[in-house]
């Protein structure tokens, strides 16, 4: 753990110039990005304590400190709920009170699953905090085809978003961006990890994502979180072909960690119609 605060925080001071805040920079600089006296100065704390804190000790930092910290690191909205959510995780290390976290689960309630199928419009998949996809809707397998395919038999028991990203070569081709969607699929996963560092599944699967993929690790070793918003993606279907889609994300009460992701395309569109073409296919072959 306090090689994660650590890391975290001087990957974020690292991307800051002195001159992106207003300071003066005199003389050559040893470290990329602010000094440790700079951070503290911008966060109006004394520079012996912000150096406890980035070694490690933010258990116990009250939150205010963790305000300014943000503020002086110009941390985004899913960088301070990292924040957050590292300071918790040390607060449980150090023996302070912490509510035990709710695990993802691996099994969706029969009504999550009823909700999925009934959804004919959009391709619908319920992913948890590990990326696993516990269910998805006849177009959202028909739609993420490769996905289930590169799952295999014999393999995990649900097909999982990060492996498919970095591990699966027909990622690359089904992805027309795939080094922005690898990103996005790490940051992701390090939100994830940072709300709940003891899930051993997790764990488990940076572990062999760190250890197959170069490009996974060196991802990962950038900290960068992101929060999933309506984000539009682009793909290359293999039978309709390109297509550009948006989706919402929408979290399962009771569940947790657990969201849907509802993929549908711009009115009018040719993605629209290439989904539609896709539909039709599904509703074809269920006949």
């Amino acid at each position: 753990m306090r090689d994660e605060i650590r890391d975290f925080l001087t990957s974020r001071r690292g991307r800051i110039s002195p001159s992106d805040v207003g300071l003066r920079s005199f003389g050559p600089r040893q470290v990329q990005g602010l000094r440790r006296e700079e951070v503290a100065t911008l966060a109006g704390v004394s520079v012996e304590y912000y150096a406890r804190i980035e070694r490690g000790a933010l258990a116990g930092v009250s939150e205010g400190v963790l305000v300014a910290l943000a503020g002086a690191l110009r941390l985004d909205d899913a960088e301070r709920e990292h924040l957050h959510d590292l300071a918790r995780a040390a607060a449980a290390t150090q023996g302070l009170p912490r509510r035990s976290p709710a695990r993802s689960p691996s099994l969706l309630r029969p009504g999550v699953v009823w909700l999925l199928d009934a959804m004919t419009g959009a391709a619908a998949l319920a992913v948890n905090s590990r990326q696993d996809v516990l269910h998805a809707n006849a177009l959202g397998r028909a739609l993420f085809a490769p996905l289930f395919e590169g799952a295999g038999s014999g393999g995990p028991a649900f097909p999982n978003v990060a492996r498919f990203t970095y591990l699966d070569s027909a990622a690359r081709e089904f992805y027309l961006d795939w080094p922005r969607m690898a990103r996005e699929c790490a940051a992701a996963l390090r939100g994830h990890a940072g709300r709940d560092p003891f899930d051993p599944g997790i764990a488990s699967l940076v572990g062999e994502l760190t250890t197959r993929s170069p490009e996974f690790a060196a991802v990962w070793a950038s900290h960068d979180v992101r929060f999933h918003r309506d984000v539009e993606k682009s793909l290359h279907h293999p039978i309709v072909g390109d297509l550009t889609l948006r989706y919402e994300q929408l979290e399962v009460a009771g569940e947790a960690g657990v969201h849907v992701f509802a993929y549908t395309a711009e009115p009018g569109s040719s993605s629209a119609a290439a989904l539609a073409r896709l539909a039709d296919s599904v509703r074809t072959a269920s006949r």
